[in-house]
C-alpha cells in the first residue's frame, strides 16, 4: 500500500464514514456504546507473559489481492482460538480488504477472546461504531491523520474503555505516538511508499519505545523461529494475517506459531 494509497483510502473512508453517519444518527451509536460493560481485556491479554499472537481475519488486501475467499468468518477464528491465539484482529474496510462491521459481530459471537477493530479509523463515528459493534480495541494509524485528531479519537478510545493500538512505521511516527500517550504501539515493517516489508524496523524501533507500554510487531512474520526472535528482543505481542489466512488448516498453522498443543 502506497502513500498514495493511504491517502485514497482515508478519503473514502470519510466519504462512507459520511453516509453511514446520515443513515445512523451518531447519538445511536453513542448510547449503544456507553451501555456497554463487557470488554474483554485486549491490552493485558497482550502484556501476559510470553509472545502473544493477535491473529488476523483477513479477506483480501491492496499489496496481496484475494487472499481467501471460501472461509466462514466463524470458522476462521474458532481455529484461532483453539490454535492458541490472544487475540483477534478483524478487517473491517470494506473496499480493498472485504471486510464488514458485520465480521465484527460474527467474531463476537463466534468467540471468547478480545477483539481489535482493524479499519482506516479516522471519525469519532468509527469509535462509537466499533464500541457499538463489539470491538473491544481500535487501530490509530498515525499517518492517516494529523496529530490533534489523532490525539481525540485516541483519548475517546480510552474514555468508552476500548483499548487503542498505535501503529507507526518509523521513528518520526513513534515519536507522535508516545506524544499522545500512546500505551499499546505496533510496529509496522511495511514501508507505505514503496510496499517493502522490512522486519528489522521493528528491531530498530523497539529501543526508542519506553518499558511499560505494549509493544507489538505487525507484517511479515510466518515462522516461529522469527517469533522466538521477537520474543528475544522483548516484543509482547505479534500480528498475523495472511501467513494463517492461507494455510490450508488454520489451527494447526496457529498452533504451530504459538506453541500451543492439542488437547486429548
Amino acid at each position: 500500500m502506497s502513500a498514495d494509497v493511504l491517502i485514497e483510502i482515508v478519503a473514502a473512508t470519510r466519504d462512507t464514514v459520511a453516509a453511514r453517519r446520515a443513515h445512523l444518527p451518531i447519538d445511536q451509536l453513542v448510547a449503544a456504546a456507553q451501555a456497554r460493560g463487557d470488554y474483554r481485556p485486549f491490552r493485558e491479554a497482550l502484556a501476559r507473559p510470553g509472545l502473544s499472537v493477535i491473529a488476523e481475519h483477513k479477506r483480501s488486501s491492496p499489496s496481496a489481492g484475494v487472499i481467501r475467499a471460501d472461509l466462514e468468518l466463524a470458522d476462521v477464528v474458532s481455529a484461532y482460538e483453539r490454535g492458541g491465539a490472544a487475540a483477534l484482529s478483524v478487517l473491517t474496510e470494506e473496499t480493498r480488504f472485504g471486510g464488514t462491521l458485520a465480521d465484527l459481530f460474527a467474531a463476537r459471537t463466534a468467540t471468547g477472546l478480545p477483539i481489535l477493530r482493524k479499519d482506516f479509523i479516522v471519525d469519532e463515528y468509527q469509535v462509537y461504531e466499533a464500541a457499538a459493534s463489539g470491538a473491544d480495541a481500535i487501530l490509530l494509524i498515525v499517518a492517516a491523520m494529523e496529530v490533534g485528531p489523532l490525539a481525540n479519537l485516541h483519548a475517546l478510545a480510552g474514555r468508552l474503555g476500548l483499548a487503542p493500538l498505535v501503529e507507526v512505521h518509523n521513528a518520526e511516527e513513534l515519536d507522535i505516538a508516545l506524544e499522545i500517550g500512546a500505551q499499546t504501539i505496533g510496529i509496522n515493517n511495511r514501508n507505505l511508499s514503496t510496499l517493502v516489508v522490512d522486519i528489522e524496523t521493528t528491531y530498530e524501533l523497539l529501543p526508542q519505545i519506553p518499558a511499560g507500554a505494549v509493544r507489538v510487531a505487525e507484517s511479515g512474520f510466518r515462522t516461529r523461529a522469527e517469533l522466538e526472535r521477537l520474543a528475544a528482543a522483548g516484543i509482547d505481542a505479534v500480528l498475523i494475517g495472511e501467513a494463517l489466512m492461507r494455510s490450508a488448516d488454520i489451527e494447526a498453522a496457529c498452533r504451530e506459531l504459538t506453541g500451543v498443543t492439542v488437547r486429548l
